[in-house]
């Protein structure tokens, strides 16, 4: 059998409490990091992008190639 467990349920105002001690642990970024990672996006967006386009492209010229050959 399986043993149940009751869970005790928190007070609306006991929730907030711990909302607010957990939200002061948060380390947040600073703005040369925020920058430094978002050009960081940016930058693997554009790479990436051209990556499958070439991919894309190649893959496209392969099928063309055989559809002139059926």
């Amino acid at each position: 059998m399986a043993e149940e467990t009751t869970k005790k349920k928190t007070s609306p105002g006991e929730f907030i409490r711990q909302v607010r001690s957990e939200t002061s642990k948060v380390v947040w970024p600073t703005r040369e990091e925020t920058v430094r990672t978002a050009m960081f996006v940016g930058l693997l967006v554009v790479v990436l992008s051209l990556f499958f386009l070439g991919i894309d492209s190649v893959f496209s010229a392969i099928v063309n190639w055989l559809m002139t050959l059926a």
